[in-house]
């Protein structure tokens, strides 16, 4: 399996702030939390924090991050590396090979996780310099749907609004996307101007929840 490829994943911190910012994002744009793509739970147990893609056509990503470490679970269901593709449903050998118990045992216990439903796995502990993965054999060059789910992970407010607006169907103001990306704390005036139609006191409940600067 080639590491290299991971190399394009930020650093476990800068991947946090990511996700709270695309969840804070979602929460602005999307008054009904189950059918955003983007969230984030800061208080799923007492002591991780748990990050969601989903895309609605059965793919996700769960990041789980702990004092361990940070988890990336990923799940592509049309990958011939999904265990709905194999004639012996199960996961693929390998994907969770080496992954440290301390990491493991937070998918392996949360049922909602879906165990199975893996296609590639990815690891930091607090000292590994690059993001780790198990030893699967792929002599065919198959696709897990790494590159798809992680370009979900969208680094600049320009590619956000762009599928922002094709997904929401809905004008996006750029530069109040800019402004959230900074780290900009964000106040009703930001929410009315990003998605006219939110209850602004709602969307402030919570992103307060959340923890991002708002005011």
């Amino acid at each position: 399996m080639n590491h290299s490829r991971f190399s394009i994943l930020p650093e476990p911190e800068q991947l946090k702030q990511q996700l709270l910012t695309l969840s804070a994002l979602d929460i602005i744009l999307c008054d009904t939390d189950w059918l955003r793509v983007y969230q984030y739970d800061a208080k799923w147990s007492e002591q991780a924090q748990l990050a969601t893609v989903s895309n609605g056509a059965g793919d996700n990503l769960h990041i789980i991050f702990v004092r361990e470490g940070v988890l990336i679970k990923g799940f592509d269901h049309e990958s011939p590396f999904s265990p709905h593709a194999r004639d012996e449903y199960g996961v693929w050998p390998g994907i969770y090979d080496h992954v440290p118990s301390a990491l493991f045992s937070y998918i392996e216990q949360e049922d909602a996780l879906e165990l199975e439903d893996v296609t590639f796995c990815l690891w930091r502990e607090p000292g590994d310099a690059e993001w780790q993965a198990g030893s699967i054999e792929n002599p065919a060059g198959w696709d897990d749907g790494f590159d798809f789910l992680i370009g979900y992970l969208y680094q600049t407010p320009e590619d956000y609004a762009e599928w922002a607006e094709s997904y929401y169907e809905a004008e996006i103001e750029l530069d109040v996307v800019k402004q959230i990306y900074a780290g900009s704390r964000i106040t009703a005036e930001l929410i009315g101007r990003l998605n006219p139609d939110r209850n602004a006191a709602e969307a402030l409940a919570e992103l307060q929840q959340l923890g991002v600067p708002t005011s």
